[in-house]
Formats: C-alpha cells, structure tokens, sequence
C-alpha cells in the first residue's frame, strides 16, 4: 500500500506539472519552450498510472483522492496559497478513504 500511494503522489506531480507547466507560458509570460517538459511529464504520468496491477477504475478512483491532496499540495508550497482548515480536513476525510480503497485491493471480489 506504501508503495502504491508513493507511485500515486509521483503520478499526480507529473500530472500537475505537466499542466502547471503551459499555464505558466500562457499566463505568466514564460517561454514556449515549457510546452516541451510539460509534454514529457504528461507523457509520465500516463506511463505511471498504467503501473498498476488493478483495474482501471480502482486505480481512477484512488488515484483521484491523492491528487486532490497533492494538488493542495502544490497549491500551498508552489503558489504559496495559505489553505484553509476545511481543505486540510477535507484532504484528510479523502485520503483516508483511499487508504480505505486501497486496503481492498489484494482481496478478490
């Protein structure tokens, strides 16, 4: 399970880099040259995510809460947003139900 929720954290910040990337040469003025990072760490987050054993959807689903909270992440540390208690909280209350997801994986339907 530890190694899945680091694959997944890793997945995310390929993910969102490789968005935080054009939206810097869109809305801060930075180089097209960000488009060519940007593609490849899109392109790792696909090869990432294509890393698990488990069903698409189980991996979907459970990836998505770690990049919620990733994401808050990025926003707190990157863009230097304070957050809030609520964000915390609720980052917490959706990573817990992945933990949740994930504990079910190894057992068959």
């Amino acid at each position: 399970m530890f190694k899945t929720t680091l694959l997944f954290i890793a997945t995310a910040v390929a993910e969102i880099l490789g968005c935080y990337l054009p939206y810097l040469w869109v809305k801060k003025e930075g180089g097209i040259i960000l488009l060519i990072p940007a593609a490849a760490s899109l392109i790792a987050f696909v090869s990432l995510l294509m890393l698990h054993p488990a069903a698409s959807g189980r991996v979907y689903a459970s990836y998505g809460g770690v990049y919620i909270l990733t994401a808050l992440l990025w926003l707190r540390f990157i863009d230097g947003v304070k957050l809030t208690s609520q964000d915390w909280v609720g980052s917490a209350v959706i990573f817990a139900g992945v933990m949740i997801m994930l504990s079910g994986w190894s057992r068959p339907a």
